[in-house]
Formats: C-alpha cells, sequence, structure tokens
C-alpha cells in the first residue's frame, strides 16, 4: 500500500529525528537521576556531617513534600528529602524514562492513550484514600509501590512529549536560519 507524497519523510531527516531523540530522552534521563540522586544525597551529607550540603537541599524539598520523618525512609537514621510516596513517585520517573526504549522507540511522538495515565493514579488514590479513612494504614512501601507506579507511567507519557517539543523548535530555529 503506498502512501501519499504529503507523508514522505527524507532518510536523512529520520535519521536527525532519531539522533536527536536520543539526546533528548538521555540528557532528561540523566536530569531525572539527578533530582533522585539530590534525595538521597541529602540524608547521606548529613550522616557525614555536610550539614552545609543537606540543610539546603531539606529546604528546597520542603517546598515540594510535607518531610513528615515517619512518613520517610531513612539512611542511618536520617530522612530522605521527600516522604517515601514522592520518593516512588520520582523513582518511578526515573525508572519510566530507563524503561521507555525497551517498550517504544524513543523517536516516536505520538502519545499512548491516556487511559495508561488514569490507571496508573488508581493505586496511589486507593492507597491514599485509605488512610485518610482510617481503613486501612498505609506502609512506607506501599506508597513507594504506588508512587512508582505513578511516576514510571508519566516517564512514559513525558518522554515522547519532551521529544517533540524539542523537535518543534529545533524545526523552528532551522526555518530561521533558511529564511536569512
Amino acid at each position: 500500500m503506498s502512501e501519499p507524497v504529503e507523508n514522505y519523510i527524507p532518510q536523512d531527516l529520520t535519521e536527525h529525528f532519531r539522533k536527536q531523540a536520543r539526546k533528548v530522552w538521555l540528557i532528561s534521563m540523566l536530569a531525572v537521576f539527578a533530582w533522585v540522586f539530590t534525595i538521597l544525597l541529602a540524608p547521606l551529607a548529613q550522616a557525614n556531617g555536610f550539614e552545609n550540603i543537606s540543610a539546603p537541599l531539606y529546604k528546597f524539598f520542603s517546598f515540594i513534600c510535607h518531610q513528615i520523618p515517619s512518613r520517610s525512609f531513612h539512611i542511618e537514621e536520617n530522612q530522605f528529602a521527600v516522604c517515601s510516596r514522592c520518593f516512588g513517585v520520582y523513582f518511578g520517573l526515573f525508572a519510566g524514562f530507563v524503561i521507555y526504549p525497551l517498550i517504544r522507540k524513543i523517536e516516536e511522538i505520538e502519545p499512548l492513550p491516556r487511559f495508561w495515565l488514569f490507571l496508573a493514579m488508581i493505586p496511589i488514590g486507593i492507597d491514599w484514600s485509605l488512610g485518610v479513612f482510617d481503613i486501612w494504614e498505609n506502609t512506607h512501601l506501599s506508597r513507594f509501590l504506588t508512587g512508582l507506579i505513578l511516576g514510571a507511567a508519566c516517564g512514559v507519557f513525558i518522554v515522547p512529549a519532551l521529544v517533540e517539543i524539542f523537535r518543534l523548535v529545533a524545526g523552528k530555529r532551522q526555518l530561521k536560519r533558511l529564511s536569512r
């Protein structure tokens, strides 16, 4: 079955899109890794007496998370910079970026059906609701795992969005150069 001429994409442009997508994915994945590492750096720095590093990190993450000690993981009796649920979301986001090329082509910009994202919200909603209504006391593990599910799903949705954004930005730059 032949395609209409409007759907033709030159091979060199396809390869350019593929390389650009890999670069966007890799840089974004490294940024998410740095975020997760920073969460872990706070308790590690505090455990080793580096208050000048840990204090600003805890302060920064206090704007994002409640940091309740009883709801946080600890390293050497020093709590993570975020609670176990937030850590699950961020670690899941990193995991979503890592597994993305295993489930889809990196240069693919067509998003998955949103149904999957909404489905990933259900476990975290149930875990939170059961705790709020005192039906069941959620644990570090339940908070982490439900956050991990949502974070991984978000990662799988964010990668194609970032690739498309950078593709559009690069396309506009190329058009400006050609119009000069």
